[in-house]
């Protein structure tokens, strides 16, 4: 750590005991599950196959993405290289490196225990649903832990590295933010693009047309379905929340130079990360709090014991390294903080409300499906709709009372503007001191997923099957809370880096960069194509999803037409249904991928700087409304689809269960792949300028 004193020396010290401790903490939750069971026989096979199809999927996709990502290195490196630029941009290329290594790996990682995991909750399930709630969550957490450690030591080694210079060195750790943003782009896309389209042909083709349970061993889509959970879920997931950790941290810290500018503090810059290693420790603490009291008990309270516990240690913390380092006036931005954790928590439930059977947008879904698929239909995109207003009406609420904050805590004589900004990055870490705690439930998803489909694929008992279905309900609510989360950190995020934008044109061009006149000719017309790119990226990324499942419907309906594999004489070809699911969808996700990335960058050489600005508040808030309406319409239909299977309307069966399933047929795309791919594309469009944002000038 050699010329780095003080303060700085205090934060990064600080900081890697906080590493130190969670990777302790990670190798023994490592030993505890590799030492769970891995149940009979039948189930081991079937973890097997949905391993090697996993880790086939993810080596083709990784090389795919590896040769877009030369590409694209070298792009950034000739356009620094042609304005004059060339140690910033071998420096700014070699961080969009490191970060595109560090977001596959942290996808990888996700994946890599969640099917190890899933074989360990099924046997699990065999004895005690709290032991089984106990390996999935256990499984989640060493997901969720690792990916937000790896985003945190990769900027502070780069931090260290380019010269640990408070003012200088956080505009160039964009390029990291920029290339944990490319991978998790196109990991999201190709894993939702697969999952989906192995879903489609799993319930079109067995569900509807043959009229076989979910996850029956006749389907020949079954294995890659629930390869599908992984590799979308999992890979696709883990890459996106490490892309939202390390494009916060960016953003706030070069919020920060502003204040330690004319404060000479440096906490300022570094407190965003200091944040981020005590949120690590307060998903410790709250993990171990996670067990049912009974085996009756309600699993979604135990997660929910553990999520408010994280949340209340991350509160205490704030109180006091805000009041250590952040001036006299600190208690303002802990106030900040606060309304960070609080607007977290209305997030999580406003998603409940709108995607779990209990209240009554799924219920009226649900009502709906009575009379038809039409209504089904109709009323789920009317819930979706709908469920946009709240998450709204709580983020621009956090963000305008951490603003007030902000201003009310600026010292005498200083520009309360900085400061109620920077109050508004110090929201969003509050609201990501539970990041890793929420990744886990997210990962908790796929692996309880995967444990109820080899329960059945193995021939368990009912018994068994009844509490993974449990679990199953369970991971379908943590995956829409998480998607809940996602979104709003990514309003947060985008709000914190367009900000960040305007700081660094202003920097480059000396001149003041406050606002944008949307009355000028350019201004608006990077403003309509902000909005227009959200529209064109989501209908290419649905098209994506119908085009490669029409691939593994075809096939499934090939195998069908041998009555051996449908009476359970002969076993279906499940290989060969993994690797077209693999081909289709990764030649799918190409287009839409590339789009995103060429579209902001000729925007900005076309129509410069200001018109950039425009554009990304343009397309943050189309981005936002349209990825709430479909994660949570396709979370409700979701849940409508399964509330009538639980003996609501008749049941399985009826009209009413046959006009569900297509109404989730619908859902299934909304919510796990363009609503998850929209998260990664508004922070994506903020870090790409930022990379570029002397090309726009």
């Amino acid at each position: 750590m050699s010329g780095i004193t003080g303060t700085q020396e205090f934060f990064i010290g600080f900081i890697l005991l906080l590493v130190a401790i969670t990777s302790g903490f990670v190798v023994y939750l490592v030993k505890y599950l590799l030492k769970c069971d891995t149940g009979t026989k039948k189930m081991q096979e079937i973890s097997g196959a949905i391993t090697e199809g996993a880790n086939a999927f993810l080596k083709r996709q990784n090389t795919t993405i590896a040769l877009i990502g030369v590409i694209v290195t070298a792009i950034i490196f000739g356009l620094y290289y042609m304005t004059g630029q060339f140690d910033l941009g071998l420096k700014t290329a070699i961080a969009f490196v490191l970060g595109a290594l560090c977001s596959g790996l942290a996808g990888y990682i996700g994946m890599w225990i969640s099917i190890r995991a899933n074989v360990r909750t099924a046997s699990a399930a065999r004895k005690s649903i709290n032991e089984a709630l106990k390996i999935s969550m256990y499984g989640g957490s060493i997901s969720g832990l690792v990916i937000v450690m790896m985003s945190l030591v990769g900027i502070v080694g780069l931090y260290i590295i380019y010269g640990h210079n408070p003012t200088e060195t956080p505009f160039i750790l964009v390029g990291y933010g920029f290339g944990a943003s490319f991978v998790a782009l196109f990991a999201q896309l190709g894993g939702g693009i697969y999952t989906k389209a192995a879903d489609l042909g799993a319930d079109l083709v067995g569900k509807v047309e043959a009229g076989i349970p979910e996850d029956d061993p006749r389907n020949p889509a079954v294995i890659a379905d629930l390869v599908g959970d992984n590799v979308g879920d999992c890979a696709g997931r883990g890459a996106d929340l490490f892309e939202s950790t390390a494009a916060e941290n960016i953003g706030a810290m070069i919020l920060g130079v502003a204040i330690t500018l004319v404060t000479n503090n440096i906490a300022w810059v570094l407190f965003p990360l200091v944040m981020r290693a005590v949120g690590l420790l307060a998903t410790i603490i709250g993990i171990m709090f996670v067990k049912m009291k009974n085996e009756d008990e309600d699993p979604m309270k135990a997660l929910d014991r553990g999520y408010l516990i994280t949340d209340a240690v991350g509160a205490v913390a704030f109180f006091f390294i805000t009041r250590m380092f952040l001036g006299e006036h600190w208690f303002w931005f802990f106030i900040a903080g606060i309304i960070g954790i609080i607007t977290n928590i209305l997030l999580v439930k406003i998603t409940q409300y709108y995607t779990t059977h209990l209240y009554r947008p799924v219920k009226t879904i649900a009502k709906s499906s009575v009379s038809g698929a039409a209504t089904n239909i109709i009323s789920g995109l009317a819930v979706a709709f709908e469920s946009t207003l709240a998450p709204i009406l709580s983020i621009t609420a956090a963000l305008i009372l951490a603003f007030i904050c902000g201003v009310k805590g600026t010292p005498a004589g200083m520009n309360p503007i900085i400061f109620g900004l920077y109050a508004t990055a110090i929201a969003t870490m509050g609201k990501l001191i539970c990041a890793a705690y929420i990744l886990a439930m997210d990962t908790l998803g796929p692996i309880v997923d995967n444990a109820g489909g080899i329960v059945e694929m193995s021939g368990e008992t009912h018994h068994v099957r009844k509490k993974t279905d449990k679990l199953d309900s369970l991971g379908n609510t943590t995956k829409a809370l998480t998607k809940g989360y996602a979104i709003g950190t990514a309003v947060l995020a985008t709000f914190l880096l367009t900000a960040a934008y305007m700081e660094n044109v202003a920097k480059l061009t000396g001149k003041a960069f406050d606002a944008i006149n949307i009355a000028n000719v350019n201004v608006f017309g990077g403003a309509m194509l902000g909005g227009v790119l959200i529209f064109l990226f989501s209908g290419l990324t649905l098209m994506a999803v119908s085009k490669a499942a029409q691939y593994i419907i075809e096939e499934v309906r090939r195998q069908f037409k041998d009555k051996a594999i449908l009476s359970g004489k002969k076993k279906p070809d499940y290989a060969r249904c993994v690797d077209i699911t693999t081909k289709g969808s990764l030649k799918q996700m190409i287009l839409p991928g590339v789009v995103v990335i060429v579209f902001p960058i000729l925007t900005g050489m076309v129509l410069k700087a200001e018109a950039m600005g425009a554009f990304l508040m343009v397309a943050t808030i189309v981005g936002v409304l349209v990825a709430t309406l479909m994660n949570n319409g396709g979370g409700a239909w979701d849940n409508a689809k399964k509330y009538i299977e639980s003996g609501e309307h008749g049941g399985k069966g009826t009209g009413a269960h046959a006009a569900a399933i297509i109404g989730d047929t619908i859902g299934d795309p909304f919510k796990d792949t363009v609503g998850p791919s929209l998260h990664v594309v508004i922070k994506l469009l903020t870090t790409i300028t930022l990379v570029l944002a002397p090309l726009f000038i």
